[in-house]
C-alpha cells in the first residue's frame, strides 16, 4: 500500500509541475502576444459582419442592374405570354379561397376559354397603297416616248401619281377700306337737322381681328401656338424656319402675340373647366413641368394637374404655382360629386371618405409593378400579370360582343368580379414568401393597398379598368418638355395650361387644330365681348358638330 501510495503522490506532483509549466508558458505568451489574439478575434468578428452587409449590397445592386437591363433593353410594352405556351394552366398553390369562390373563378375561366375558341379570328388584309386625295391640286407632267412618229396612234395612258412637297405660304392679307364723302346734291334731299347729324365721310369698319394693335392674322396665331403644343416645335425654332422665307420677326414679338392670345382664350378655357367638372366621371393624373424661378435662377420642378371627362371625352390641365400638394386637387375637385379615377398617389386618399365621390384605381400601374419584379420572382410574376390579363380579356369580350353599359357590367360581376376575389387572397398568402424590401414586396402591397379601389370598375359598366387614356392625353406635356425644356415663368405655365387643354380636347374630338384654331380666334372676340353667347359653342366637341373639318393627323402626338 505504501508502494501504491508513493506512486500516487509522484503521478500528482508530476501533473502539478506540467500544469504549473504550461500555466507559465501560457503567461509567457500572452506578454509576448499583448492581445493579439483578442484583437485577430474581433477582427474577425468585423469582417464577417462586413461580408453579409456587403453581400446584401452587392444581392441589392444586381437586382437594381436587372431591373435597368429589362427597363432599357427590352420590350416597353407591359404585355406578357409564358415561354411554354404547353404550360398554362391555373394554379391555386398558396390562395386559401373557399371551395365555392374556387367553383366560381373555375367557371370564370371555363366561360372566358369557351369565349376564346368560339372567337372568330379575322384574317389580316396585305397591304394596300391609298389612293391620293382628290382635292389635291394636280400638277400634270407629260412624257411623250423619243422618235415619236405620225402614224403612231395613242391607246390610253399609263399614269403614275407621286406626292410632293411645297413649305407653307406666307401671305398678306390687306383690308383696304374705301372713304366716301357725302355729295352737297344729297344733302339737299335731306332736312337740315339730319345733315348736321350724317358724317361727312363714310368708311367701312373694321374687321374684328384677334389682337387689333397687332400685324398677326389668326391663321399665323393658329399656326405658330399649333406648331409650339400640337407639334412641340419651339418659338425660336419657327422664328428660325420663317427667316428662311425672308420672313424675320423678333421673339419679344412672337412672345407678344402667344401671350395676346393665351389671354383671348382664358376664358374658353375656364367654360372648358366648368363642363369637365359638372361630369360624373373623371380621371385625374399629374405630371411635372420645369418652370424657372426667379429667385433661385434655375428652372425647378413644378406640376401640371390633369383632369379627363371619361364620357365627353374632354380634357383640361390645371396649374396652381407648380404645387403637388393635396390642397390643389381638394380645392380643383371640391364641389365635385361623382367617379374619381387616379393613380396610388396618396394625395387622393382623401376621397375615400368624401361624401358623393366614388374613388377608382388603374390596373395598368399595378400591373407595371409586376411587370418591373418579373426578373426578381419570375413564378410569383407571371401569376400575377396572368391574372390581371384575365380581368381584360372580359373587357375584350365585351368589346367584341359591342355590350352596352349594363351588359358589360353584368359580364364583370360574373366573370371579373371572382378572378379578383381569387387574386386579392393569393397576394395576402403570398405577400410573407417575398424578399422583404423588394420590388415583388412592394408589388404586393400597393396591389392590396388599392385593391378596393381596383375593384370597383364593375359597379358601373362606364368605369375603365385603368388610367391609359388619362395618361395618352398628358403625354403631350411630356414630349413638350424635351422640346422647349422649361417654362419662363408661373404665367407662362398657365398658358401653357391653356394651350394643352384645348388643343388636347381638338385630339380627343378628331378635330383638326389648325382649322379649329383660325376659326375661334376669328370670332372668340364676338363672344367675350357678348355675354348672351356661350362660350362652349367654340368647344372641339361643338364646334366638330355645327363646321365641316378635316381630322387632325393620325400620327401626331
Amino acid at each position: 500500500m505504501s508502494d501504491l501510495s508513493s506512486d500516487n503522490d509522484k503521478l500528482v506532483q508530476a501533473l502539478l509541475q506540467e500544469r504549473d509549466e504550461l500555466f507559465q508558458e501560457l503567461s509567457r505568451l500572452r506578454k509576448i502576444d499583448n492581445g493579439t489574439l483578442d484583437t485577430l478575434e474581433a477582427q474577425n468578428q468585423k469582417l464577417s459582419s462586413e461580408v453579409v452587409q456587403k453581400d446584401q449590397e452587392i444581392k441589392k445592386l444586381t437586382d437594381q442592374l436587372a431591373w435597368f437591363r429589362h427597363k432599357f433593353f427590352s420590350k416597353s410594352s407591359e404585355k406578357f405570354i409564358k415561354e411554354d405556351p404547353n404550360q398554362r394552366k391555373l394554379d391555386f398553390d398558396g390562395i386559401d379561397a373557399l371551395p365555392q369562390e374556387k367553383i366560381a373563378i373555375e367557371k370564370a375561366e371555363m366561360e372566358l376559354i369557351e369565349y376564346e375558341r368560339r372567337k372568330v379570328v379575322r384574317e389580316k388584309k396585305s397591304a394596300v397603297r391609298l389612293p391620293l386625295p382628290e382635292h389635291l391640286r394636280r400638277e400634270i407632267e407629260v412624257i411623250e416616248p423619243e422618235d415619236l412618229r405620225a402614224n403612231w396612234v395613242r391607246i390610253g395612258i399609263e399614269a403614275t401619281e407621286i406626292l410632293e412637297f411645297k413649305p407653307g405660304e406666307l401671305y398678306v392679307r390687306r383690308i383696304e377700306r374705301p372713304k366716301y364723302a357725302v355729295k352737297p346734291i344729297a344733302a339737299r334731299a335731306q332736312d337740315q337737322s339730319e345733315q348736321e347729324e350724317a358724317p361727312a365721310v363714310r368708311i367701312a369698319p373694321m374687321p374684328l381681328l384677334p389682337l387689333p394693335r397687332s400685324n398677326a392674322g389668326a391663321s399665323l396665331l393658329a399656326e405658330l401656338l399649333m406648331n409650339k403644343y400640337f407639334y412641340h416645335l419651339p418659338f425660336h425654332r419657327q422664328i428660325a424656319m420663317l427667316k428662311m422665307v425672308d420672313v424675320k420677326l423678333p421673339a419679344s414679338t412672337v412672345n407678344g402675340w402667344f401671350q395676346g392670345g393665351s389671354d383671348l382664350l382664358r376664358a374658353l378655357y375656364l367654360r372648358l373647366k366648368d363642363l369637365v367638372l359638372e361630369s360624373d366621371y373623371i380621371q385625374v393624373d399629374e405630371s411635372t413641368i420645369p418652370v424657372v424661378d426667379n429667385e433661385k435662377h434655375k428652372a425647378t420642378k413644378a406640376y401640371l394637374w390633369m383632369v379627363r371627362s371619361v364620357m365627353n371625352n374632354l380634357v383640361f390641365f390645371h396649374y396652381d404655382k407648380g404645387s403637388r400638394a393635396q390642397k390643389v386637387v381638394v380645392d380643383l375637385l371640391k364641389h365635385f360629386q361623382g367617379a374619381v379615377q387616379t393613380d396610388g398617389y396618396q394625395a387622393y386618399s382623401i376621397y375615400e371618405q368624401k361624401k358623393g365621390v366614388l374613388l377608382l384605381g388603374c390596373w395598368a400601374h399595378a400591373r407595371r409593378k409586376f411587370t418591373e419584379s418579373f426578373l426578381e420572382d419570375k413564378n410569383g410574376a407571371e401569376y400575377a400579370l396572368a391574372q390581371i390579363a384575365k380581368l381584360y380579356q372580359v373587357e375584350q369580350m365585351a368589346n367584341d360582343e359591342s355590350m352596352t353599359y349594363e351588359q358589360r357590367s353584368e359580364l364583370r360581376k360574373r366573370l371579373a368580379y371572382p378572378i379578383m376575389r381569387g387574386f386579392e387572397k393569393w397576394i395576402v398568402a403570398y405577400h410573407p414568401k417575398a424578399i422583404p424590401g423588394g420590388r415583388m414586396s412592394k408589388a404586393l402591397s400597393y396591389t392590396y393597398n388599392l385593391f378596393e379601389r381596383l375593384s370597383r370598375y364593375h359597379l358601373d359598366g362606364r368605369y375603365l379598368p385603368d388610367n391609359n387614356l388619362a395618361e395618352n392625353a398628358i403625354r403631350p406635356l411630356a414630349v413638350g418638355r424635351k422640346g422647349f425644356l422649361f417654362c419662363g415663368n408661373h404665367e407662362s405655365a398657365e398658358n401653357a395650361a391653356i394651350m394643352y387643354s384645348l388643343l388636347g380636347c381638338c385630339k380627343a374630338c378628331d378635330v383638326n387644330p389648325r382649322e379649329w384654331l383660325t376659326d375661334v380666334f376669328s370670332k372668340i372676340a364676338l363672344y367675350n365681348n357678348n355675354y348672351e353667347l356661350d362660350l362652349a359653342d367654340l368647344l372641339p366637341h361643338n364646334w366638330k358638330l355645327s363646321n365641316k373639318c378635316q381630322n387632325f393627323p393620325k400620327d401626331s402626338n
